[in-house]
């Protein structure tokens, strides 16, 4: 059976169904498959992010033209 079939046949009982805890436990699935970035990353990278939220709340920012002329060098190469 292919995926496309299996999706088809799957959407047919969902909607046909008025069982909430079998939507329930969909859904459960749904979220349990669901991967969550920030643990992906490796600690250096979350390290970073952190510096640069704290930074962006302490005001320590640069302006989006002044990054955009950085990246504008890069591309006239």
């Amino acid at each position: 059976m292919d995926i496309k079939t299996t999706k088809l046949e799957l959407m047919h009982l969902l909607l046909q169904t008025e069982k909430i805890s079998v939507l329930e436990k969909l859904r459960k699935v749904f979220e349990d498959e669901q991967t969550d970035w920030w643990n992906d990353m490796s600690p250096e990278e979350r390290d970073e992010i952190r510096e640069g939220l704290l930074q962006a709340d302490q005001g320590d920012l640069t302006a989006n033209e002044e990054v955009m002329k950085v990246f504008d060098k890069w591309n006239s190469k």
